[in-house]
């Protein structure tokens, strides 16, 4: 451990917690994603599963990864606040995380853009269907906040010596 890295506070406990719950917003609708790939009646026909979704087929596969891919990149701001784990090159990590932030933000303004001005075709069958699915999604909408303060905790403990703001 050189001199450089021994120098890094830990991460605050409020990053900490921030971390973990990035990693819990992306479990409901996971479950959910599963849950449609694995036949469980979430609001779709048979005939609009088959069609818009391919499942059964490939569409299991696209669904299931989906879920799995979400969830790994869920847990990598836990990286980010790890006292285990140091980074050969933190600036590197931290503009990653940074570029991660504002895709997250940006994606998440496009999925409200799109969810207010596109008239939306659901294909679900019941008002009960979406309130779940909107219940299973409602999580995301914190994960730019979460993600954008796990990084400025982040770059702000791994700023050079005599760096400020």
């Amino acid at each position: 451990m050189t001199a450089a890295t021994a120098s890094v506070p830990a991460a605050p406990v409020w990053a900490r917690r921030a971390a973990h719950a990035m990693a819990l917003c992306a479990v409901p609708s996971g479950l959910w994603r599963i849950a449609m790939a694995s036949g469980v009646y979430v609001g779709y026909s048979d005939q609009v599963l088959r069609d818009a979704f391919d499942i059964p087929g490939w569409g299991i596969a696209y669904v299931v990864s989906l879920s799995v891919f979400t969830e790994l990149a869920a847990l990598f701001p836990l990286l980010l606040v790890s006292d285990r784990w140091r980074p050969l090159r933190p600036r590197i990590l931290a503009a990653l995380a940074w570029t991660a932030s504002a895709v997250l933000i940006l994606v998440a303004l496009w999925q409200l853009v799109v969810a207010f001005t596109v008239e939306s075709r659901t294909y679900m069958s019941s008002g009960t269907a979406q309130t779940v699915w909107g219940l299973a999604f409602a999580p995301l909408v914190a994960v730019p906040v979460l993600m954008t303060a796990v990084t400025w905790s982040y770059a702000s403990r791994h700023r050079p010596p005599g760096r400020s703001g």
